[in-house]
């Protein structure tokens, strides 16, 4: 498969899911994730978040930026692991072009809401997997069967990107 090819794959995988878990550094070194809605506008490389200006998140990418995006879509059996570079961005026109309304529920003042702001993560590698075999059942069946035969089943295809 060409990288184009593989770059096509993560950008519909990460289409599809939308929510992710975004995993950040804190001060003392432990790993913290939190789950974020994707902005909905096509992954070109960069992802976007809406979040407060003076939340942990923010923060924490101010003091180490390199972070990772899980994505889950369970319905395709699909799983995406970004890892890139994450900064705050204060972009009024930019937060006009993402902004959606169903992200009220979080920001109940729209784009007036105080110390809201963006966060985008430039993608630099991503690792995807993606199901082999449609069906959940068959795929649940291939680990009870490779659990008596001691055969590893097929998992499916395991890719590495670089963005």
């Amino acid at each position: 498969m060409s990288e184009q090819e593989q770059r096509d794959k993560v950008r519909k995988m990460v289409s599809d899911a939308r929510i992710c878990m975004v995993t950040t550094m804190t001060e003392d070194g432990r790993h913290v994730s939190r789950p974020m809605a994707l902005q909905d506008v096509e992954f070109d490389g960069d992802l976007w978040f809406f979040t407060y200006s003076d939340s942990d998140l923010v923060e924490q990418i101010n003091r180490h930026p390199q972070v990772n995006v899980a994505f889950s879509d369970p319905k395709q059996q699909n799983w995406v692991s970004i890892a890139g570079a994450a900064s705050r961005v204060e972009n009024r026109g930019k937060a006009e072009e993402l902004w959606s309304a169903p992200l009220k529920a979080w920001f109940p003042d729209g784009l007036e809401t105080p110390n809201l702001t963006l966060v985008k993560v430039t993608a630099q590698t991503a690792e995807y997997w993606e199901a082999a075999h449609s069906s959940k059942v068959v795929t649940m069946l291939g680990y009870a069967k490779a659990a008596v035969t001691g055969k590893t089943p097929d998992a499916g295809e395991n890719e590495t990107v670089r963005l």
